[in-house]
């Protein structure tokens, strides 16, 4: 079996320059990979991965870090490569961010209220200890 070249001068890449590119380990790569989200190309025993696989591991990691679930992510990448196409991708995508910030909104709200309350008791705390060591309960 030969080893045949694969490098970004090629317009292709081995799992180990994409992970190294994105700063992911090959486990991450083989993980997207068993969800459908990546498909290399099979030379032999080599991955070898295109353009379209580059932009989709970019657009997987970003949806990660906007905190959108792998079945999220699968759903917009996907829609890009069949109907409803990109319009659709983008509507999907719109209402995603929609309801993510919503999450994020109510979860910055819940946080300050709890930060308000702890704030709120520990200021009984210390007023109490404060009572205890003076003695003047």
């Amino acid at each position: 079996m030969h080893n045949i070249p694969v490098s970004a001068d090629s317009g292709t890449w081995t799992i180990t320059e994409l992970a190294s590119q994105y700063d992911v380990t090959l486990r991450t790569i083989r993980f997207y990979e068993d969800r459908g989200l990546l498909t290399p190309e099979r030379r032999g025993t080599t991955r070898v991965y295109h353009p379209r696989d580059r932009v989709r591991l970019a657009l997987i990691l970003r949806g990660k870090r906007l905190g959108f679930s792998l079945d999220e992510i699968a759903t917009i990448v996907d829609m890009y490569d069949a109907e409803p196409g990109e319009e659709g991708q983008l509507v999907y995508l719109l209402n995603q961010i929609t309801r993510r910030r919503a999450d994020l909104e109510q979860r910055r709200h819940d946080i300050e209220q709890t930060l308000h309350d702890l704030a709120e008791v520990e200021a009984r705390c210390q007023a109490d200890l404060e009572k205890l060591r003076t003695g003047s309960a």
